[in-house]
């Protein structure tokens, strides 16, 4: 999904009190330190499937599922007709009489849940007005047999059953599916159609009966699809072929395995060209789309074939009016994949889609040597009629966005490989696990990118918290369907991501963060973590006890209100000179960091650890100086979501 850019909020500050030497503010205080450090955060113990130490169980197992799928375009009508044989293999534990999957397409149906859903007011996952009424045609469904499998369709959820139990530990069942569906023009923002002035775009996602996850936490999972919720689906192989209309390009997040006969003998040069070259290079050109010998003649229809392996999803898109162009992708190992891009003349020029395949391949390189190697031989980026919407090996951005916009949209889209497309979390009801996590690593990759052309600092966190920690929102611990839709930006995307940069820049510190951050993702990678693995994980790789963060943070909305209450400057004051006394005013702690002058003008820095904060709501400390002071400032990087930040500062003058 597209990161939400979050505009600055114009909100006042929640007034304090300017310390006044010897006399104590009168400001309520909602502190609680039994409840903040409440040692008691994780529900459950360790499993054989899910260890207490966040890794995955000596017995844990998740169920595959592989896909064969033959489908035609008829782009006059916009209909897709297809059918889908399933491999699917059952290595849980448990018997099963029947199997659940999730038939995206008909939230898109006028009875569709999520079309009923929608507000009247402007949404991103549709308009409860459209005329539209779409779904999914399924014209027959057949066991291995052959013979036909009785089944029930509820909505965006077909249960097909078993004629005889499926068994544990490796049982086999294979189901084919026939059917058929109209692509909407615009599907929720993550499929589309769009008119181009040399033709149609179709963005091709959620595009098939995908079984539906069955795993130790849940069963089976059965929520269904009404937009805001993403995906969360088996890792398997996938072997494609799209027939579409002989003057169309069709791109897919997968191996192309038939270039010569889709492609002019010219274009199969190019191809292979920019497999070798750093340079982007241009496969069919802007001026070439509309010549007729830039497609391959003597056919109405091609058919393109594809291979995708170890991956979740698998998506296309299909058009006449692409330009085409491609790089290498330079992989830590030594290997290399295609960066390509498709996008229409409209989106050509003036510092738009035509870098459009250099910010491909800096994104990708720049996570594959942060995190984990690329995992797939060809990275798609896609101009569509979507704001932006990742899929494995292929993304759909805005056909419109250029500049810093098309940056952020295909580094923030390409991020997702790693969250959710390798780390497969829970996307319906964990969003923070896919949106947050890669908000925060795209913060470090658009520092990096061309010596920062497009980075910019995030800037006072003390402003940031007034919209971070507003008390009208939910916590990030909610579903995306739980949220209001105008919290979901701040909620699934960037207080996650900004805790994490705070976790790791001022709580942890870099070594140990990028550490156990790393280890998370190894320990994940084509599995399916729920967030007690990513808490359990950070805290045994790190050695820290994090459960008052994870709780105040993610699990509620706690605000955070550091105060200072008390300076003494006097010699004669029978505390003593250079106390001074902070509290903590709201329901989340956080360290201390301090900011101490003096009359010569020298500045002394202290730090101190969010422990002073477990059995106190105040703490008294000695300045490491016998000069006079003339201020103290808490949280002087203003990197702190201290939302009250009038309390912070301490200055002779003003008493």
């Amino acid at each position: 999904m597209n990161k939400l850019r979050i505009a600055a909020l114009a909100a006042m500050m929640i007034a304090g009190f300017l310390p006044v030497t010897g006399q104590a503010q009168t400001v309520t205080n909602h502190y609680d330190y039994t409840e903040a450090f409440n040692p008691f955060f994780y529900t459950n113990n360790g499993t054989e499937y899910r260890s207490a130490s966040g890794m995955p169980g000596p017995k844990y197992w998740q169920n595959a599922v592989d896909y064969k799928i033959s489908a035609r375009l008829n782009d006059q009508t916009n209909e897709i007709t297809a059918s889908v044989t399933l491999e699917y293999t059952n290595n849980s534990p448990d018997e099963m009489d029947f199997i659940w999957l999730q038939l995206d397409q008909n939230m898109f149906s006028q009875e569709g849940r999520g079309h009923l859903i929608v507000p009247l007011t402007k949404s991103r996952y549709g308009d409860a007005r459209s005329d539209f009424d779409g779904g999914y045609d399924i014209q027959a469904v057949k066991l291995g047999n052959g013979k036909a499998a009785e089944h029930l369709i509820t909505d965006t959820r077909m249960q097909v059953f078993l004629p005889d139990p499926l068994q544990p530990n490796g049982g086999h069942a294979t189901i084919t599916i026939d059917y058929s569906y109209i692509v909407p023009t615009h599907g929720a923002d993550r499929t589309s159609v769009l008119e181009t002035q040399n033709g149609k775009i179709f963005a091709v996602a959620q595009w098939f009966p995908r079984v539906a996850v069955y795993d130790d936490v849940l069963g089976w999972n059965v929520q269904p699809y009404t937009g805001p919720g993403e995906f969360y689906l088996e890792f398997g192989n996938y072997e494609v072929e799209i027939t579409a209309p002989a003057n169309h390009i069709v791109v897919m997040g997968g191996e192309l395995l038939n270039p010569n006969d889709v492609y002019t003998a010219e274009q199969v040069k190019r191809l292979e060209q920019a497999k070798k070259s750093d340079e982007t290079v241009v496969i069919r050109s802007a001026e070439e789309v509309t010549l007729p010998d830039s497609r391959p003649q003597g056919k109405k229809e091609l058919t393109w074939k594809f291979k995708l392996q170890n991956a979740h999803d698998v998506a296309w898109a299909s058009s006449p009016a692409f330009i085409v162009d491609g790089a290498k992708i330079n992989l830590p190992s030594g290997n290399s994949a295609l960066a390509l891009s498709a996008y229409p003349v409209e989106s050509n020029g003036g510092n738009a889609w035509e870098r459009a395949t250099e910010y491909t391949k800096a994104s990708i390189e720049f996570y594959s040597d942060l995190l984990m190697g690329y995992p797939y031989p060809v990275a798609v980026n896609v101009a569509a009629e979507i704001g932006g919407m990742e899929y494995p090996a292929i993304v759909f951005c805005s056909y419109k966005s250029k500049g810093r916009g098309l940056w952020g949209v295909t580094d923030h889209e390409f991020g997702h490989i790693w969250f959710p497309m390798i780390v497969g979390s829970n996307e319906r009801l964990h969003a923070w696990m896919d949106e947050g996590f890669n908000t925060f690593i795209n913060d470090l990759s658009t520092e990096a990118f061309n010596d920062g052309e497009y980075y910019r600092a995030a800037g006072d966190a003390n402003r940031m918290a007034q919209a971070l920690t507003r008390p009208d929102l939910e916590p990030v611990m909610s579903t995306p369907q739980n949220m209001q839709e105008r919290n979901i930006g701040i909620l699934a995307y960037f207080k996650p991501g900004f805790g994490l940069t705070l976790l790791r820049n001022e709580i942890l510190g870099p070594e140990r963060f990028d550490r156990a951050f790393k280890t998370y993702l190894h320990r994940w990678a084509y599995k399916h973590p729920t967030p007690d693995d990513f808490f359990r994980t950070m805290e045994n790789v790190a050695g820290e006890n994090l459960n008052w963060f994870w709780r105040g943070w993610f699990k509620y909305n706690w605000r955070f209100d550091q105060g200072i209450v008390k300076v003494t400057t006097d010699a004669s004051d029978p505390e003593g000179n250079g106390l001074i006394t902070v509290e903590n005013f709201e329901k989340m702690p956080m360290p201390v960091v301090v900011d101490i002058t003096t009359e010569s003008g020298k500045v002394h820095r202290m730090k101190l650890p969010v422990e002073i904060w477990e059995r106190n709501t105040k703490w008294t400390f000695k300045a490491p100086t016998d000069e006079k002071i003339v201020t103290v400032q808490l949280d002087p990087d203003k990197v702190y979501p201290d939302h009250n930040p009038d309390n912070n500062r301490w200055d002779m003058t003003e008493q």
